[in-house]
């Protein structure tokens, strides 16, 4: 499943609107269904590239040989999303 850049809009306003990383999360998972979407801290990701910067937060899009996962600056190949929080 890829994501398209109104959803990725869509996915913005969402976690901008959201108080808590983990609402953030739970939104976009309601907004895309069968779209994974986790939250993880920002160290985690350190040395990735986001795709978007959303205030204090990050979101990184993710693809999947099925087995592994990896960050993707392609929309086309994601099949999740990755959110983290600055602190």
């Amino acid at each position: 499943m890829a994501i398209n850049a109104e959803q990725l809009t869509h996915v913005a306003r969402l976690t901008l609107q959201c108080v808590t990383l983990n609402d953030a999360v739970k939104a976009v998972r309601e907004a895309l269904p069968g779209f994974r979407a986790s939250a993880v801290d920002a160290l985690d990701m350190r040395g990735e590239t986001p795709v978007l910067r959303i205030g204090d937060r990050d979101l990184y899009l993710m693809q999947s040989d099925g087995h592994c996962w990896s960050v993707t600056a392609d929309p086309g190949q994601a099949v999740g999303l990755v959110l983290t929080q600055h602190m």
